[in-house]
């Protein structure tokens, strides 16, 4: 059996569910692999998805596409490459709790945004606010990344960075109302997020091991498509048992399960897409015109 370990970037939620049916169902085994999961609760996320990659701790990380980038262009390069896109749109959103009275980004000047630190965020939200017309700044705080979600609730930071389909849902099963800011909406492209990645030196050597992974991942996320009870009593083994309580986790595959893919479409990486993103980037100085250049993402492995 060929063995792959997979370091996930959230605790497990809907949006790893491919993953972990074809656990569950043994898609895996079926093609001669084990797979196994790094949570990232396992060291309270002191070692990121991104980082582990490169160490070697992990075969595959899951990430936004930044943490690509950020790979690619750091000082000690690492070249990695997106191969699987878990979600076809973006379902993330700059929030707000609908009590704060925050009814645009603009009025997110000179309240407290609570990061994630991650690569571009508090630039992204920046620009959020400036394309809105605010002027001005906002505070950023850095929380312990897997209590930022409670930050907002207890009213210790004003917005932060959520995905809809999750902590969204979350909010509508406790009936705590939200205000949410999509990105495209302003005026920002935002790429695939998240995305599996690979190391292109270990790709090259493993290709058909990583193409059978990717495949039987493919199949968890169609099987959720088409067996949403079944899927659900899955996902409900691996949450933890906080998210059991407080989320609604078969809305949340409802939410989610058109959003995997369609017509074997599970994991693609639009092009353009990716390159809108790319060139924003570079045109608010983000980044510099090398990055249009190189080759950051694949669909080589999808069936």
């Amino acid at each position: 059996m060929e063995t792959l370990k997979i370091a996930l970037d959230w605790t497990p939620n809907v949006n790893h569910l491919g993953f972990f049916i074809a656990q569950e169902k043994e898609f895996y085994h079926e093609l001669g692999l084990t797979v196994s999961f790094l949570n990232p609760q396992d060291d309270d996320y002191q070692i990121t998805p991104g980082k582990k990659l490169e160490l070697g701790l992990a075969d595959l990380a899951l990430a936004p596409l930044e943490t690509v980038i950020s790979l690619n262009n750091k000082s000690n390069r690492v070249d990695a490459i997106a191969v699987y896109a878990l979600l076809q749109s973006d379902l993330s959103s700059i929030t707000t709790l609908a009590s704060s009275g925050i009814n645009s980004p603009r009025e997110l000047v000179g309240k407290t945004y609570a990061s994630y630190k991650a690569r571009y965020e508090d630039t992204i939200v920046q620009e959020l606010v400036r394309h809105d017309g605010g002027q001005g700044d906002f505070t950023v705080s850095y929380p312990e990344k897997l209590g930022i979600w409670n930050t907002l609730l207890e009213g210790k930071a004003d917005a932060t960075w959520i995905f809809d389909n999750w902590e969204g849902v979350e909010a509508a099963t406790r009936g705590i109302a939200l205000q949410s800011f999509q990105l495209e909406a302003y005026g920002i492209p935002y790429g695939y997020s998240p995305v599996l990645i690979a190391k292109k030196e270990q790709l090259d050597a493993n290709k058909a091991v990583y193409k059978k992974c990717i495949a039987a991942i493919q199949k968890g996320y169609a099987f959720a498509q088409t067996h949403p009870e079944e899927a659900t009593a899955i996902l409900k083994n691996v949450v933890s048992e906080r998210d059991r309580t407080h989320i609604d986790l078969a809305q949340t595959l409802a939410v989610t399960a058109p959003h995997f893919g369609e017509n074997g479409q599970h994991g693609f990486m639009e092009p353009a897409r990716v390159h809108a993103f790319l060139h924003w980037l570079v045109n608010h100085e983000l980044e510099k015109e090398v990055i249009l250049n190189q080759t950051l993402f694949t669909n080589e492995l999808l069936s």
